[in-house]
């Protein structure tokens, strides 16, 4: 039996009134509840009506553009309509095209690269929004250096690309006379300048920044090496010159075996890609470094030299040549690391102990392009393929991460192993 609200109420009523007298506390209080939930329910209905009402009254003002999202599956409810890939508007019948997988107003579907509408039979089979010509231009790679479309060839688009600064170029530019910097390695761009050094050198202006040119320059750099070696234990007593010369001087040391300057003494040169010499006899007598170069890569080829000179005055005498460059670059490329992430206090504070120098101002916090190049200058040491300097980097560092990156003990396994090879090789 139904009863509506109003009979409900009624009927409790005369429930409450015959059995007044008979019932407990507990059923007047059964009896009001039920009352107030009917009362609930029918408010529920009420609130439902009216949010109907007000969905109603909002989709009658909704724009013509459609979130996707709000599509019902069921198209006998909600016709399907489709929508441009493009704009995200109604697209109506016989007004659009059908590409990529998707449905476009026909003004809507542009070319990328010149944005240009694309009719039907000029599309790429890229799979992207280009006209097949225009797709062509556009993965078409511009040269770094002359800023023109790298010429094709039957095999296809051959360029070079430096494998650190990752600048692709014409691969005739290696050789038509285009300036390559001595220290960064990078090609002269079209635009830029690049400085000529005294010996024929190229510097681009980056590197010209912070570049070493004379001794003068090179002593707060000299002395900030050196309170390297010392934070390592590795402290290198004797003092002794170091000269910044051309890369004639530098070559002409090596072959005569003299210092210039009149230091006329039989000599014994080592050698890194004529960039530096330590220069001795059974004892440090100076180290000559190549002029012109940034403070960062003058200081790491520091670090190699010093290298050379403390293992000569601590006797440590027939190292294996490999492992001997190999520890002088770890150490090369310790000094790097050092610097990676340093505002250089340790030589900022040895000017007040050196005479003043330009190199002085250029000390303090790194710009931009020296943390690419001390990235540039450790990425090519831990590349480096040679025999000697590459393999021997690998071989000692390997080494130092046994030893727990300890250089006394590392120094005493280069040893031990440069004695067995020279055991070896006698026994041949």
């Amino acid at each position: 039996m139904e009863f509506s609200r109003n009979e409900e109420e009624s009927h409790i009523i005369r429930q409450r009134r015959e059995g007044d007298g008979e019932g407990t506390e507990n059923d007047r209080e059964k009896n009001d509840n039920l009352i107030i939930a009917e009362q609930n329910r029918e408010l529920v209905k009420d609130d439902k009506s009216l949010e109907e009402k007000w969905e109603i009254k909002k989709l009658d003002v909704q724009p013509a553009k459609i979130n996707r999202g709000n599509h019902s599956k069921d198209e006998n409810v909600y016709p399907h309509r489709s929508l441009c890939d493009g704009c995200s508007y109604e697209i109506e019948d016989g007004l659009s095209v059908s590409a990529f997988g998707s449905i476009w107003h026909s003004q809507c579907l542009c070319c990328l690269h010149c944005h240009k509408t694309i009719a039907m039979n000029e599309i790429s089979i890229s799979k992207r929004k280009f006209h097949r010509l225009c797709y062509k231009q556009h993965r078409h790679l511009n040269c770094y250096v002359c800023t023109k479309k790298i010429p094709s060839t039957k095999e296809g688009i051959k360029y070079h690309k430096h494998p650190f600064w990752e600048e692709k170029y014409c691969p005739s530019h290696e050789d038509d006379g285009t300036a390559k910097c001595c220290s960064c390695e990078r090609l002269q761009a079209y635009g830029t300048e690049y400085v000529m050094l005294a010996d024929n050198r190229w510097l681009c202006l980056e590197c010209k920044e912070s570049a070493v040119m004379d001794t003068d320059e090179c002593q707060s750099l000299h002395f900030e090496i050196r309170e390297f070696f010392k934070g390592l234990n590795m402290k290198v007593e004797k003092v002794f010159p170091l000269l910044l010369v051309g890369k004639e001087a530098l070559n002409q040391a090596e072959e005569e075996n003299t210092v210039p300057g009149g230091l006329n003494k039989q000599l014994i040169v080592m050698a890194r890609e004529e960039s530096q010499r330590v220069v001795q006899n059974c004892k440090v007598i100076a180290i000559l470094i190549l002029n012109g170069l940034p403070r960062l890569l003058t200081g790491y080829i520091l670090a190699h030299e010093m290298m050379h000179a403390y293992l000569r005055l601590k006797c440590y005498r027939n190292l294996d040549t490999v492992l001997e460059e190999g520890i002088c670059q770890v150490l090369g490329h310790m000094w790097l690391e050092s610097q990676r992430c340093s505002n250089i206090n340790a030589a900022s504070s040895s000017s007040s102990q050196t005479s003043p120098s330009d190199t002085t101002s250029k000390i303090g916090d790194q710009s931009d392009f020296e943390k690419k190049l001390v990235e540039f200058c450790i990425n090519q040491i831990e590349t480096d393929e040679s025999p000697v300097y590459g393999n021997g980097f690998k071989k000692v560092n390997e080494m130092m991460v046994s030893n727990g990156y300890n250089l006394k003990e590392t120094l005493k396994g280069i040893a031990i192993a440069s004695k067995t090879l020279l055991y070896q090789q006698v026994g041949k």
